[in-house]
């Protein structure tokens, strides 16, 4: 799988040129430049899917919260141009890519599940971690963290103070006012 990272740009004429084909033929199995970003979005979320349901399998609670979340992380690092094409929402009526998302979605709410979180109690704790290591990953990749101090460790700590207010809001639901 193409890992279009942004040193590299993303072009038909240059995936032409990596796979040894003339670009006309390139057009045989993808629509443009829109279909195969759309592609490769589609293939990075179930790959992005797998690497978190394999983290969280067999642990609950906060050990899958941090598990799921150092898998995460890694295959960020491993795979920035991949990771960069999960962020985006499917768009209306894309069935497949909606399916793709919904795999992520589906083992951070078996996470929130498993610390008595359901419905928008869990959509919140879920936002809230995405945008956590959404964040941090970002930052990381992009060499934002230029302070002297352990990567890993501020990490971990921003894992411990996320898991400990998430795993609070089962037991403090929150009421929205209308």
């Amino acid at each position: 799988m193409i890992d279009n990272s942004e040193a590299t740009p993303l072009t038909l004429a240059a995936l032409a040129v990596q796979l040894g084909v003339r670009q006309p033929s390139l057009y045989k199995h993808i629509d443009g430049l829109d279909d195969l970003r759309r592609s490769i979005a589609v293939r990075a979320k179930l790959e992005l899917a797998a690497v978190m349901t394999r983290a969280a399998v067999g642990k609950a609670g906060s050990d899958a919260i941090a598990s799921m979340s150092h898998a995460y992380r890694s295959w960020s690092a491993e795979h920035p141009g991949r990771y960069a094409s999960t962020v985006r929402a499917p768009s209306a009526g894309d069935l497949e890519d909606k399916a793709a998302s919904d795999e992520i979605t589906k083992v951070a709410f078996e996470i929130m599940s498993s610390i008595g979180l359901a419905g928008t109690d869990a959509i919140d704790a879920i936002r809230a971690l995405r945008a956590a290591l959404h964040g941090f990953v970002t930052l990381e990749a992009q060499g934002g963290f230029g302070l002297p101090a352990d990567i890993d460790r501020s990490f971990d700590r921003l894992l411990t103070g996320l898991v400990e207010s998430i795993t609070g809001w089962a037991a403090h639901r929150v009421t929205t006012k209308t």
